[in-house]
Order: structure tokens, then C-alpha cells, then sequence
């Protein structure tokens, strides 16, 4: 079943086609998706909680028949409910899922999804009073899978749902340095490629890495980091546990004539050994799960040599939110990174006085830079989906992704989320 969208008189950006019509999900591939759970009573009562928040948010959600609530104008983004029953049916039986089930669904329509996200995520906290948000965290919405927890064979699988999806998928969004974290754009340039070196030696440098060192790095990716340490003379050694990614960083490694100087290892942090000059970690400390965070931080401890440095690259969100959610289980757990926790600031600081020898010694924010990361790597899916869908995703998995990238860089626009470079050093001794 499709729908007309050819109705929506929002603006658009310029170049950008209308929202192509939804089929509804394949029941096989996307299992429960298809058909909308049924609870008339939690419908109600998220349709009056939803119709309340929106009347104060700059948008306009429109329904069929042509009723208009929000306090936006011409120029905001459109919000455009085709299915309201399963809509409000979904936010019922859990907001924090069924917000982007129900976009993946098809139940409602935007051309602008960041810019309708952004005034969402920018009162995030009060869209729903507090002691509403207190009950559905105890009797509505769903916790964190306990087969999700980060063991070793929990991080493995976990990595696998996301990382092994295809090579040849990230490969099509991302720029060539096939860097999968945020960028650090210099000032009047919007050139991801050079972002992306750019942040690459910026925590290259927070970890002082240089000729002669053994550089440790947890968390290969797909191999830029360690090809650009090797390039400054280090010998690097880089853990991954996704076996796809292995495959292609090595091929990568090779291509840019640094084998000799860089030996990717299938191996958990939990799992390393040795004594490094200079260990490096971005955006690997959110999988790690809070449970984990003290072994975690211990092993950059551990595996630290006298005298070294650690570049740690994380997304964090602010600390009263973090305590609040760090049980929930999200859209983005579900359909994204299970097993995931965006650390704060501060829990990292105190993690690292409480497990280690380290501290904080520096830092920078790339939180703006992030979004306009993901802006570029949004605009670059969308404009290849032909080349995807050859890849076998259908269009269920058209709209995740474009939700997830959307989602992520409405978070960073408004300041919910950020994302620093750290520099850690040992503590002085008095």
C-alpha cells in the first residue's frame, strides 16, 4: 500500500526529491514492524501527551483530513502523520521505540527530518512532564536485554549487529579515509575528507604519538587511524572484533604500504597484553556498556607505558541525563548499537580517578563538527540509495538509516549530545 505524498507544501532543500512513497515493511525481514501494536487506552493518552508537546514546538504536524497543530510557521519543518492510529498506537506502547518504528513504517512523513528533530531534541527533557516520564520508565517502557550486556561474547555480537552489516554499505556514505566518528572541520571549509584527517591527528596528537613509538589502538575501524600513525613513523598494533572490518583495514593498510608497520589483531580490549607508548581510542568507549566502564578504563591504565598518553575520542551527554537513562532501552539500542551507553564528562572523570592513574589533562569539543559530520554522510546515503538497495537493503532499512543519521544530528545541533577528544595523562606525583 502506498501513499500520496505529492500533497506536502513544505520547503525543501534544493536538489532534494519529495519523500518517496512507503510500502509497509516486509513482515519477514522486519518482524512485528508491519502491524502496529494494539492499546487504545496508552493510544489515547500518547495522543494527548503528543498533541500537548507539539502545540509549543516550532513545527507543523499535519494530519489527513488537513488538521494542523504546532507553533511553527510557513518556513518550519513539516511533520506529516499518515497513519495516525498506528502513529500514537507506537509512541503508546513505548515513545522511546516507537517514535522511529513509526517512521520506518511509514506512519509519518517529513522532507526535512533533521531540521523536524532539532526542536524535538532541543526539549527533550520537558517534552513529557517529570513524574509521567518517572511511570513510564517503571511500567511502560522496555528495559535493557540482559542477552545484550557486553561480555566478551555480548560485545562480539553486539559489534556483529552493526559492523558487519557490509563493507561495501559504509563504504558508500563515508568519505575515502573511511572514518566512521566525528570530523573536525577547519574554519571555512566544509571538505569532510580534510575534517576527517584533521581529527585523525588531532588525537593523534592529544596521545603524542611520533617517530619510534608502539602505538596501541582499540578500535580499528576501518584502518585510517593506524595507516596515519605508521605514516608519522610509529609501529602500531589496533584491536578490532568485527571480522569484516579486519578484512577491509587490512586490505586498506596494505594498499597505503604500511603492512610492515601495523598488525591488525582480532582481539578484545579485555584481551590485550603489553606495554605501549601511546594508546589511542575513538568512539569505542560507548559500546562498551557501564557495567564495563572500570575494566575498560583500567586497560588504557594497564596498558600504558611510563611516560605515555591516551587520545580518547567519546560522545557524551549531559550527567543528570545519563543517571536517568542509562537503563532504558532505545530505538537506537534496538535497531542500531545494542548494548550502548553514552557516557557524561563526568562519569568519565571520576572512572578515571577511581580505576586509574589517569586524568583529564586536556580536551576539545567536535560536537557542532559532528553534526555537520553527519549531515555529509545523511545527503550521502540518500544520494546513493540506488547503489545500497544493489546491496540488498530494502526500504524499511532506507528509512532507519536515514532516521538514525537524522536522529544523531539533531542530537549534536542542539547540544544534547557532544563529543571531545581527551587527552589522559598520568596524575603528578607530590
Amino acid at each position: 500500500m502506498q501513499h500520496d505524498l505529492s500533497r506536502d507544501d513544505s520547503p525543501r532543500p534544493a536538489g532534494r526529491p519529495r519523500t518517496r512513497a512507503v510500502p509497509r515493511p516486509n513482515e519477514g525481514i522486519w518482524p512485528g514492524l508491519a502491524t502496529p501494536p494494539s492499546a487504545p487506552v496508552k493510544a489515547r493518552i500518547a495522543e494527548s501527551l503528543f498533541r500537548n508537546a507539539v502545540r509549543r514546538l516550532p513545527v507543523r504536524v499535519v494530519f489527513p483530513g488537513g488538521e494542523r497543530i504546532g507553533s511553527g510557521g510557513t518556513d518550519s519543518p513539516v511533520m506529516r502523520i499518515e497513519r495516525p492510529a498506528a502513529f500514537f498506537a507506537r509512541l503508546g506502547a513505548d515513545s522511546k521505540i516507537g517514535f522511529g518504528e513509526s517512521y520506518m513504517a511509514g506512519d509519518w512523513t517529513t522532507t526535512d527530518l533533521p531540521g523536524l528533530l532539532t526542536p524535538f531534541a532541543a526539549r527533550l527533557s520537558t517534552l513529557i512532564p517529570p513524574v509521567l516520564q518517572r511511570l513510564a520508565r517503571r511500567y511502560v517502557e522496555a528495559r535493557q536485554p540482559r542477552e545484550e550486556v557486553n561480555s566478551l561474547e555480548g560485545s562480539r555480537e553486539n559489534i556483529h549487529r552493526h559492523y558487519d552489516l557490509s563493507n561495501d554499505l559504509f563504504a558508500l556514505f563515508l568519505d575515502e579515509t573511511m572514518s566512521y566518528s566525528a570530523g573536525w572541520f577547519a574554519d571555512g571549509s566544509d571538505d569532510l575528507v580534510l575534517a576527517q584527517e584533521r581529527k585523525i591527528d588531532g588525537i593523534l596528537d592529544m596521545a603524542g604519538v611520533r617517530d619510534g613509538m608502539h602505538v596501541l589502538e582499540i578500535g580499528t575501524g576501518w584502518g585510517g587511524l593506524a595507516t596515519r600513525a605508521a605514516q608519522r613513523g610509529a609501529r602500531v598494533t589496533t584491536l578490532t572484533i568485527s571480522e569484516e572490518q579486519k578484512t577491509l583495514a587490512e586490505q586498506r593498510i596494505a594498499e597505503d604500504g604500511v603492512a610492515d608497520r601495523v598488525q591488525v589483531l582480532l582481539r578484545d580490549y579485555r584481551e590485550a597484553r603489553g606495554s605501549y607508548d601511546a594508546v589511542v581510542s575513538v568512539e569505542m568507549v560507548e559500546a562498551v556498556g557501564e557495567a564495563y566502564w572500570t575494566t575498560y578504563f583500567a586497560a588504557l591504565d594497564r596498558l600504558l607505558a611510563p611516560g605515555g598518553r591516551v587520545g580518547l575520542q567519546s560522545i557524551t551527554m549531559p550527567h543528570d541525563r545519563m543517571v536517568v537513562a542509562k537503563d532504558d532501552y532505545t530505538w537506537i539500542h534496538k535497531y542500531v548499537f545494542p548494548g550502548g551507553l553514552i557516557p557524561s564528562v563526568t562519569s568519565i572523570e571520576r572512572n578515571l580517578a577511581a580505576d586509574t592513574t589517569l586524568h583529564v589533562a586536556e580536551r576539545r569539543s567536535l560536537g557542532f563538527d559532528y553534526a555537520r559530520t553527519l549531515g555529509h554522510w545523511r545527503e550521502r546515503f540518500l544520494d546513493r540509495w540506488d547503489d545500497v538497495e544493489g546491496l540488498g537493503f530494502d526500504e524499511t532499512f532506507r528509512r532507519m538509516w536515514e532516521f538514525y543519521l537524522g536522529y544523531c544530528e539533531a542530537g549534536f545541533r542542539v547540544g544534547y549530545l557532544d563529543v571531545f577528544q581527551f587527552s589522559l595523562q598520568r596524575k603528578p606525583s607530590f
